[in-house]
């Protein structure tokens, strides 16, 4: 027994454990060829997908914020208005609209994605008990992104609530998130163009 190791379990090289034998019956290895231009013609063309200096199509990032934030403004100032019991209300503009818009192109492939907030304000005329009043106000939505539209959550704060009861300021907050779908719907068509460019 040699420095603890018993004769004949000596092993010759352990390193090549996964390399394959040679074998008679192994497949010869293809031997490479050069390609003429009529089996060029052949293939098929791989569609490009960006800038004509990325041909590998390995990693390119297109900002799209300014097209992104035009288009949310377009697509939101054109909700139609709501009409309810005692009232009705419609957007007047969208106050503020920030964030960012991207298109990635990733081994040939294109993503696209985005993360913004909104604020729309609103004008509304509302019967209740106290008579009819004239409101304004805003809507927040805080930080959505691209396909989380389902989750969309909405804030709304009544600018000159003076004299408005409780319950008259209820009535008006439930009546004004009924435009959650409708922003939710315009959004969604924003997502497809985004998808498109």
């Amino acid at each position: 027994m040699e420095n603890g190791v018993a004769e004949g379990c000596k092993q010759s090289s352990s390193y090549r454990y996964w390399v394959r034998e040679s074998t008679d019956s192994a497949a010869p290895l293809p031997v490479p060829r050069k390609l003429s231009a009529e089996d060029l013609s052949k293939q098929e063309p791989r569609a490009k997908l960006g800038s004509a200096w990325n041909h590998a199509g390995t990693w390119e990032e297109k900002n799209l914020n300014t097209w992104a934030t035009g288009r949310i403004k377009e697509l939101l100032n054109s909700l139609d208005s709501l009409e309810f019991s005692g009232g009705k209300a419609s957007i007047s503009e969208v106050s503020k609209c920030t964030g960012d818009a991207f298109l990635v192109t990733v081994r040939n492939k294109k993503r696209v994605g985005y993360t913004y907030e909104i604020t729309l304000d609103f004008k509304g005329e509302w019967l209740i008990k106290e008579g009819k009043k004239t409101i304004k106000g805003s809507i927040d939505i805080h930080e959505f992104s691209f396909g989380e539209l389902d989750d969309l959550q909405m804030e709304v704060t009544l600018k000159e609530d003076k004299g408005l009861s409780e319950e008259g300021r209820q009535k008006i907050v439930k009546d004004v998130r009924l435009f959650l779908p409708l922003i939710r719907n315009n959004l969604s068509k924003f997502e497809e163009e985004l998808k498109d460019r």
